[in-house]
This record gives structure tokens, C-alpha cells and sequence, in this order.
């Protein structure tokens, strides 16, 4: 029998279904005391449970009510009241005219960096507020993030939440929550009690397949999808822009260096400064080439110097660095475990593929021995002081510049910067800032990832480093340096080129 137009607890009439998941179904209701539309959450019990298990639903329905409770924030839903309805418990919430994030990626595709980036500000925010009271979240996911037509953002279903200081619901080697969306370390441990960063491993998961429209890990099956959390990377994302970096701080699997709720709250858009937020920069193109000062280089790479020339032109220096943790692409990705951890040399874990076709406006060049890798049309080869080869843009401000130094050995390259170049980086660079400097693989092997933002005569530059090392212990590094205000353009190609990456017999 249909319950539309049944009035629960005698005040609120359920006028329509707007919403069933796993564990309840979501009318639109109207209060008839205030006169006011409002949300009413059912539980749904399925068949056959026993007397145990339908007591975990129902406390799990009081949770979520008492959780959402405990936080007032615009960006989290709010609960008016819990009701009995025939024996089962009931949420009375705030009615939002809205669609969902995932049912909107599901209809209209993928969305722009900027819309994605205003959603997940808000998400953020909702994450820093409900962890400021306590309250972990623990199903961040597309389906659970209300975009309102009114254009506000609203994080709902607290309904697996758990609250400090009360005991876990969840039974021994028991997940909960949505797989795709699931953190590392709750895969690798089915004993202890997750922390805020598992919520942001999902918000990153969220992002990403915002701007992406798919999840970042998905596979064939949920035992495919959970190992691939936790051993492998995920393809870069094609369309995240300046988003990038976020998505990247957020999908760090080890959850100490992960971002948290309020770094990416502010990289997001909630902290706004005088040169904008994040995605509000606007790109310039100036007349003439920066010449940025450049750290000095040290160490079994050999010197590196501050600049190329192109034509009349000084270019950008050679200044390493990148934006945050990086994978480039599927089996063949970098991982962001740590050398030297369990899951790092998982014995079956996937062999490297064949790297990527050449895109389209790319094509091969062989800047060393048995060494070659996508570079733009239209980039003119260099070769500065130091043995380094260069592929200039035709506007002589964005460069990428490869170092092969044969039979270098496999030393730490974060150990080599931390320990020598950074110091060299922020004596020689005004205005050096690190935005990360992590320890990485790439196709199973030791690397390092770097990544720093410094200042030029007339404007701000960023570039991104990754260093790793061959089967025969030559060394390699790939680093791209470009004006900080048109990185969304020119990420890309570090990105593509290190995909593309051919290291030949």
C-alpha cells in the first residue's frame, strides 16, 4: 500500500517520494502544525533480519539524527525532529528542492573546475564543522551532497556517522559506507575507528568525479575497486584544472599527509584573498619573458642552471617542483605509497602496461638515450648549461626540461632535496613556497614528487618536478616550470609527458 498522503505522527503529510537508498526512503512532506514543506526520512527494514540487527538500524537512525543535530552550519542538513511511525523511527528534516551531485554528474556529465570547486568548498566546510563537533561523517559520496536550486550546498545523510566518545555500531571485519568512496587505511585495518581523514579521502573521491565523471577508482567488482584503493593510483584527471592540486592533496593514501578540512576549505574558495581564490585567477600574457632567479643544483645530477635562451628571449629557470601528489595513468601509475611499505611491493601487484598512445598536438622526442617522451607541437629543443635538455613554448615563459644522469644509484631523491636543494631553492628564488615534497613510485620504483611556487620579476611562477630511477639505476627527472596564473594550461603537459614517458632498452 502507498504511504503517499499518509500523515506520520500525526503532523507530517507525505506528499512525495523523492529519494530511496539503502536504508530509507526520503518523502516530501508538509508539516501541518507550521505549515511548512519539510524532508521525512523512513527507515526500511529489509526482510529477515534479526532482533539485533534491526536494533543496529534503529540506533543508526537516532545517530544520524543526534549528528546532524550537534551541527549548525548552512552547508549541513538541518533535523527538526525524530518521530515513530508504526514502530520505526523517523527523521524529520529541512526540505531542499534540489538534485543530488551524483544524479546530476549521472544526467548532465562531468562539471567545470569551478562549479566543482564552489561544491566542494562547500563540502569542505560542512567536513571542518561536523569535525569540529565531533562528528565523522564516514559516507562522503555524489549521492549525499543536496545541490539546492537555490545554489546552496548541503551535505546530508549522517545516518553511518559516529560521534566522539560513543561506541561503533560496526561489527569486527565490517565495512561501512560507499566502496568507491572508501579510504586506504580503512581498507588495510578493519579494527580501528576511522578519523576525519577518512572524510576527506572521500571528498577528494567526490571531487574527482565531479570533474571527471566517474569515480577514481573504479573497477569491475567491489574486491577489484578496494584493492586498487589501497595499492594503486588513479588516471590523472583530464579536466580538473586548477582543482587538480585539491584533488591530489586529498587522494594522499597515507591519511597523515592528507589534506585536511580546512586547507581545503581555503584552497577551495572559503578563504579569499586579494589575488582571488583559487579558480578566480585570470591568465595574463605578457610582452616579454620572466628570467627568475633558479636554485643551484648539486649532487649526482650536476648543476643545474637558471636559464635557457630562446631566440631573444630568456625563458623560465629550471626550478623544480609539482602540485601535490601525482599519478599518471591506470597500471602504469605512480603510487603514492611510500617506498619500502607492504603495499608498495605487494607481490601481485600489476605489472606496468605500455604507455599511452602519443595524443593528438604531441609528438615523440629522444632527449636522451634510451629515453623519450610526448612533447608539445611547436616546442623548440634547447640545450642549457648543465647537460639538461630543454623544449621551450613558442612564448619562451613555459619550458620542460629533462636530466638523465646514467647509473646515478637509487638514493631518496626527497632525502636529496630536503637534505641539499630546498635550501639552495629558497636562498636563490624570492618567494619560494613549498606546496609539497613527498615520496612517490613510479611504475613500481622509488621516486620523488616536488612541487614549489616562487616569485619572478613581474609575476608568480610554479613548477613540479618528479625524479625516479631506471631498471639499470640511471636517474631521471622530468620538471616543467610555468607562470603560476596559466598552470591550468600548461599542466597538462607535465602530465601528458610523464604518462608518455618510453624508457627503451
Amino acid at each position: 500500500m502507498s504511504d503517499l498522503g499518509r500523515l506520520v505522527a500525526g503532523r507530517y503529510r507525505l506528499v512525495e517520494r523523492v529519494g530511496r537508498g539503502g536504508m530509507g526512503t526520503v518523502w516530501r512532506a508538509e508539516d501541518e502544525l507550521l505549515g511548512r514543506p519539510v524532508a521525512v526520512k523512513k527507515l526500511l527494514v529489509p526482510p529477515h533480519l534479526n532482533d539485533d540487527e534491526i536494533e543496529t538500524l534503529y540506533e543508526r537512525t537516532r545517530r544520524e539524527a543526534r549528528s546532524a543535530a550537534r551541527i549548525t552550519h548552512p552547508h549541513v542538513i538541518v533535523v527538526h525532529d525524530v518521530v515513530d511511525d508504526e514502530g520505526l523511527p523517523c527523521i524529520v528534516m529541512e526540505y531542499i528542492p534540489s538534485v543530488t551531485l551524483g544524479d546530476l554528474v549521472k544526467s548532465k556529465g562531468a562539471l567545470p573546475p569551478a562549479e566543482a570547486a564552489r561544491i566542494g568548498a562547500g563540502m569542505a566546510a560542512a567536513l571542518r564543522a561536523a569535525h569540529d563537533a565531533g562528528v565523522l561523517h564516514r559516507d562522503v559520496k555524489p549521492a549525499n551532497v543536496l545541490l539546492g536550486n537555490d545554489g546552496r550546498i548541503v551535505l546530508t545523510d549522517f545516518g553511518i556517522a559516529v560521534q566522539s566518545g560513543t561506541p561503533s555500531l560496526t561489527r569486527t571485519g565490517e565495512l561501512v559506507g560507499s566502496i568507491q568512496y572508501l579510504a586506504p587505511e580503512r581498507l588495510r585495518s578493519n579494527i580501528a575507528e576511522p578519523g576525519p581523514a577518512c572524510d576527506l579521502w572521500s571528498l577528494g573521491a567526490t571531487l574527482y568525479q565531479a570533474v571527471e565523471g566517474r569515480p577514481p577508482f573504479s573497477r569491475d567488482n567491489a574486491i577489484e575497486t578496494a584493492y586498487a584503493i589501497a595499492a594503486e593510483e588513479y588516471p590523472p584527471p583530464r579536466n580538473a584544472g586548477d582543482l587538480a592540486p585539491v584533488i591530489a592533496g586529498l587522494l594522499v593514501k597515507e591519511p597523515g599527509k592528507r589534506m585536511d578540512a580546512h586547507e581545503a576549505e581555503r584552497l577551495l574558495g572559503g578563504h579569499t584573498t586579494g589575488a582571488g581564490t583559487l579558480l578566480d585567477d585570470q591568465p595574463t600574457r605578457p610582452q616579454r619573458a620572466e628570467v627568475p632567479a633558479v636554485p643551484a643544483r648539486k649532487g649526482r645530477r650536476g648543476r643545474r642552471t637558471a636559464l635557457w635562451s630562446a631566440a631573444a628571449m630568456a625563458v623560465a629557470a629550471s626550478v623544480t617542483g609539482g602540485v601535490l601528489l601525482w599519478p599518471w595513468g591506470g597500471a602504469d601509475a605512480t603510487s603514492t605509497t611510500p617506498p619500502g611499505s607492504k603495499t608498495a611491493s605487494h607481490p601481485s601487484a600489476p605489472r606496468p602496461s605500455a604507455p599511452p598512445p602519443v595524443p593528438s598536438g604531441y609528438h615523440l622526442q629522444k632527449p636522451g638515450k634510451g629515453f623519450s617522451l610526448p612533447v608539445p607541437d611547436g616546442w623548440t629543443r634547447k640545450h642549457p648549461p648543465g647537460g639538461d635538455v630543454a623544449y621551450v613554448d613558442p612564448s619562451g615563459k613555459v619550458g620542460l626540461r629533462i636530466n638523465i644522469v646514467p647509473f646515478a644509484g637509487a638514493k631518496d631523491p626527497v632525502q636529496h632535496w630536503r637534505e641539499t636543494e630546498e635550501d639552495q631553492t629558497r636562498r636563490d628564488n624570492p618567494g619560494y613556497e613549498r606546496v609539497r615534497m613527498d615520496p612517490t613510485t613510479f611504475r613500481g620504483r622509488p621516486a620523488g614528487y616536488w612541487e614549489f611556487t616562487f616569485n619572478g620579476s613581474a609575476r608568480k611562477f610554479r613548477a613540479v618536478e618528479v625524479a625516479f630511477s631506471g631498471s639499470d639505476n640511471t636517474q631521471y627527472v622530468v620538471y616543467l616550470v610555468a607562470p603560476n596564473d596559466q598552470w591550468s594550461r600548461y599542466r597538462p603537459v607535465f602530465d601528458t609527458a610523464l604518462e608518455g614517458v618510453r624508457l627503451h632498452a
